[in-house]
């Protein structure tokens, strides 16, 4: 049964759509670095510029007090690239400048306006209702025809951009968020995801759908293995010296507000949450790794050790499917790619069902260059395990209640 509109469903002929994407990446030294998003972005705009549309872009990068938290600019002159034509920047997203833009674009042209999370309303946790009164809503709705939801992988908020059009205008999935939510239902049948591999630094999403899993879907979540921040934070909980810098970074992350939350989920659910056996930390510009009863007072915590990594291998060999949310250490960091490499690795290679999330996961399957011979590479990160969680999707309840309204 038809649950929401796709591109098929309208003609975009000289129309004026908005197109909520996610160019969000990695920026080193003030340079941003792309990522697979771009390219599968790429694709739906190309398609609507081929059916003749007028597009205004819609995107984020980073949130508000991060060091990346930037223009659009860059993202800007990286996307054109991929599309083959010039998408013109707009430094201004409700304002005169944006106004200007919008109206003079041409059937077949592209604009990107600035970081839609310059606006302060943007990223409050509001419902459709609410978030029809929002700023960018208020200033978009007079000039688009319709609006397309393409980011999945910010869909789990609710935020202006992904849930406020859904009662103005037709909202229609773009490719992107199609194909995610196609492939990963896929993925899921017959028996579902049984081992998750979690790691990387944004580990709030985590924490609260892991407690949602083990007390709404235990049969889902039979094993989960930890690194990077998530470990850490599972590390400290059970109190165990990660070091001065491992403990700095939590903080700025403002995650040690999930302390007790992660000391609750290990005492329950110990079975399931494997916690690494032994970590690696710099010491003299070496690699060197530690049991997690050794490590020092002033050292951080870079990667998973051997033992973990030897560890996780074997559990992961009895798995009948995976998914893989962020990395086990800084990939980045020479020496300190191994416990990530080699997991991808040895999971790349496996006879299951593997689904990759996360926008840092896939940056690391390519700068680690590691065969892309998972079931499916997904560009949402928290998304994914939210949309896998069976937790309130936000985008997908826009894109049915907008589908609701304007079927007929």
């Amino acid at each position: 049964m038809k649950r929401f509109f796709n591109l098929d469903d309208f003609d975009f002929n000289n129309k004026t759509v908005a197109v909520r994407i996610d160019l969000n990446s990695d920026v080193v030294d003030g340079k941003v670095l792309p990522n697979e998003r771009f390219e599968r972005h790429a694709k739906t705009i190309k398609e609507l510029i081929e059916k003749n549309a007028k597009i205004i872009l819609i995107a984020h990068q980073s949130r508000k007090g991060e060091p990346d938290f930037i223009s659009l600019e860059q993202h800007a002159k990286i996307l054109s690239e991929y599309v083959g034509t010039e998408i013109k920047f707009v430094k201004d997203i409700i304002g005169k400048e944006a106004e200007k833009a919008i109206k003079e674009l041409k059937s077949g042209e592209v604009i990107l306006l600035d970081n839609v999370r310059f606006l302060e309303d943007e990223d409050k946790e509001k419902s459709i209702d609410e978030h029809q009164n929002s700023l960018l809503v208020n200033f978009l709705k007079n000039f688009i025809d319709y609006y397309i939801l393409d980011a999945f992988s910010v869909a789990h908020r609710f935020h202006a951009s992904i849930v406020g059009f859904a009662k103005v205008v037709p909202t229609i999935a773009g490719r992107v968020f199609e194909e995610e939510i196609e492939n990963i239902n896929k993925s899921l049948s017959p028996l579902g995801i049984n081992a998750w591999l979690v790691g990387g630094a944004k580990i709030d999403d985590v924490i609260k759908v892991l407690d949602y899993m083990f007390k709404n879907k235990p049969e889902s979540i039979e094993l989960v293995l930890t690194g990077g921040l998530l470990a850490n934070l599972f590390l400290l909980a059970m109190g165990y010296e990660i070091g001065k810098g491992s403990k700095e970074i939590l903080e700025k992350k403002n995650l040690l507000k999930f302390l007790d939350k992660a000391k609750e989920l290990y005492h329950k659910y110990y079975k399931e949450i494997e916690i690494p056996e032994d970590v690696a930390i710099e010491v003299n510009g070496k690699r060197i790794e530690k049991p997690i009863d050794q490590i020092p007072k002033d050292a951080t915590i870079l990667d998973i050790g051997s033992q973990t990594i030897e560890n996780y291998k074997r559990l992961l060999k009895k798995c009948r499917s995976v998914i893989i949310k962020g990395p086990m250490g800084m990939f980045e960091k020479p020496g300190f790619e191994k416990g990530t490499k080699e997991l991808l690795e040895y999971i790349s290679k496996l006879d299951i069902i593997s689904l990759i999330g996360g926008g840092d996961t896939s940056v690391a399957i390519n700068t680690l260059n590691i065969p892309k011979t998972f079931t499916y590479i997904s560009v949402g990160g928290g998304a994914l395990i939210t949309y896998l969680s069976g937790e309130k999707f936000p985008g997908l309840i826009a894109l049915e209640t907008s589908y609701s309204i304007f079927k007929k």
